[in-house]
């Protein structure tokens, strides 16, 4: 099972960083649009595959595993999300899934945002040694 997820994850960075980035030269601007896009046809592809892959038979669990956590985690983990946040969504878990959103998407920018300072510090350090 492993290998399939490595395999998948593999395919899907390798894909990440080509169409991210060749969205990104096409759009020309500052504004995040190859990732934005990436973000956007992961979750749309892991709901797709998901719901398809346990309503039919027609998956295998390594085919699941390798079309699921590793290319669709490999291309983003936002579709691990978004995913996660529609099941909860599905199930009636309406605060459970607000809690889930707000705290992932504030707490992922806060440790972005702490992580910055951090890395300043660890290359300042490392310039004076």
């Amino acid at each position: 099972m492993l290998f399939y997820v490595a395999l998948g994850s593999a395919i899907g960075g390798v894909s990440r960083y080509l169409i991210g980035g060749l969205i990104q030269r096409l759009t020309d601007t500052t504004f995040p649009a190859g990732t934005l896009l990436v973000n956007i046809s992961g979750s749309f592809l892991l709901g797709a595959i998901l719901r398809y892959a346990v309503e039919t038979p027609t998956f295998s669990p390594e085919m699941r595993a390798l079309l699921t956590v590793g290319f669709c985690g490999g291309y983003t983990t936002f579709s691990t999300f978004s995913y996660e946040s529609v099941a909860l969504l599905e199930d009636g878990q309406w605060t459970r899934a607000g809690v889930y959103i707000a705290a992932s998407v504030l707490l992922s920018l806060m440790g972005v945002f702490l992580g910055l300072p951090l890395a300043r510090e660890l290359i300042s350090l490392r310039q004076r040694l």
